[in-house]
Order: C-alpha cells, then structure tokens, then sequence
C-alpha cells in the first residue's frame, strides 16, 4: 500500500488531537478542513477525487475491503491521501456517531467559482435561506445533484454543510456539485442582474411550479422550516409560485417541496433537449 504511515496508538498524539477538534465549525471553517465518516462518504470522495489529506482506519480490521482498491492503486505523490492505522480508542474519540465505522476521513474545502453560479442556460440554482435542520440540508443537495441542478447556496442561518449528520444526508453527493455560502441580500441582485429568475414558493401564489419556466435560468429559494423566507430575501424574488396539492395536506417539507420543484425543472430542461 502506497502512503501508509505507522499507526497511531495515544489519544495525546497532536494529529489526533487535531482530528477530534474537525467536530466543531469554528475549526473546520479556520482550518479549512472537514471529516468524512463512514465506509460510503469516503469512497465516494475517493472516487470523484477530492482532495483528502488522510485516510485514518482501525488498524485490528485494516483497510474496509470497498476502498482497498483506492489505497492500493493510488499515484504516489504529494497530492494522495496518507493511510494512517489507528487504535479503536482514536476512531471512537474522532468521529460523532455513536457506533461508528473503523475509517473516517479529513478532506480539504475546495473553493466554489462563483461567476459559475451566473452561466447561461445552466441548470436551476438551489438557494438556502435560514434552512436550519441538517437533514433537510443535505437532502436537498442530494436531490440537487440528482436531478442535475447547477449550484447549491447556503444562506445565513443555513445548518453547516460539513456537519456531520449534514454530511451524511448528502450521501456523498456534495463532491459532484458546487455547494457555496454567500450573504443573500448582495448575491441574489447580482443573480437578477445576470438575468436569472427568482423563484420562492407561497400559499399566496397564483401560479403553480408547472405553469413556469424553471428548465433554465431559474433559482429556487427555499426558507426556514417554520417561518419560511426571511423578509429581505422574500422582498427580492421574482415570481412566487405554489406547488399544487390535490390531496389532504396544508403543507410540504423544506426538503419535499425543494425535491418537487427540482425535478420538475429537470422535466423542463428534458423537453427543451427534445
């Protein structure tokens, strides 16, 4: 195996130390660095490349048999993760699940382009307002990344894109689509400036999501579970519209209704392409 480090056994080792601080925000956002917990996150960050600065696995099971061939096949250069075996008692005091996986990972940011986000005729971008429940978060980057949407944002109040239960909700997908943060009331101008349409869902609505052109050049803004936009960012959307429902229900969840009008754009887009 190429980069194998020795293993680490002391909970006082600096390194480990280190790893075990990735948990709060402050330092994951002063180091520029995240964990990736779990056989699948680190596979697929493997797998599409990202920059990862260690893989760390219990060195009593060895390497998980799904990422043997990552470790085994990699380029030898400086660029490659180190592969570091380490005692159980590390991986417990390292990762936030209560019954943890033997390997877990720490990967670097990766800087968005942001003049990307303004491409025309390029899939919908996915805007977060206030959206503060992780789980809802990271499934809509999923369905972002699913449904081939352009970008996600995160907005002020938004949970933390590197949390690790945000993390696992994305199911990996975050390492195959554009996920940034930015202040709302001086990206969305810029966004109507580059002629983008700013859509936001509401009760009021008198258009539904299939009346709409949401194919191209559409940005879905979605806001806090419980109070929806915030007033500034409401003051700025373009075309406020509802997604219809036939059956007994008042309302949808964050990451339902950011889910329904994705695919619906995606079904948009598909036509054009006829």
């Amino acid at each position: 195996m190429r980069n194998l480090e020795p293993a680490l056994t002391s909970l006082a080792n600096p390194r480990v130390k280190g790893w075990a601080k990735l948990s709060e925000r402050k330092n994951r956002e002063k180091e520029g660095r995240f964990k990736l917990e779990g056989v699948h996150l680190v596979a697929e960050a493997l797998a599409s490349g990202w920059p990862l600065e260690c893989v760390v696995f219990e060195e009593g099971m060895g390497v998980p048999e799904e990422l043997l061939a990552y470790a085994d096949n990699q380029p030898s250069s400086s660029s490659s993760p180190s592969w570091i075996p380490v005692s159980p008692d590390i991986i417990a005091k390292c990762v936030e699940t209560e019954t943890p996986q033997p390997v877990f990972a720490v990967a670097y940011r990766k800087p968005v382009d942001r003049e990307a986000l303004f491409a025309e005729g390029a899939g919908p971008v996915v805007v977060l307002d206030g959206v503060q429940d992780p789980g809802n978060v990271g499934t809509i980057v999923r369905s972002a990344a699913a449904s081939g949407a352009s970008a996600v944002v995160l907005g002020k109040g938004t949970a933390d894109l590197y949390n690790a239960k945000t993390l696992r909700s994305t199911m990996g997908t975050l390492f195959y689509l554009p996920v940034l943060e930015a202040d709302l009331t001086e990206l969305l101008p810029e966004a109507r400036r580059h002629g983008k349409t700013l859509y936001g869902t509401s009760l009021q609505a008198t258009k539904s999501c299939y009346e709409v052109e949401l194919g191209r050049d559409a940005w879905l803004l979605f806001g806090n579970e419980g109070s929806g936009l915030s007033p500034k960012v409401e003051e700025l959307v373009d075309r406020p519209i509802i997604i219809p429902m036939t059956g007994k229900a008042e309302s949808l969840n964050v990451a339902m209704a950011a889910t329904v009008l994705l695919f619906e754009a995606q079904r948009q887009r598909m036509a054009l392409e006829r």
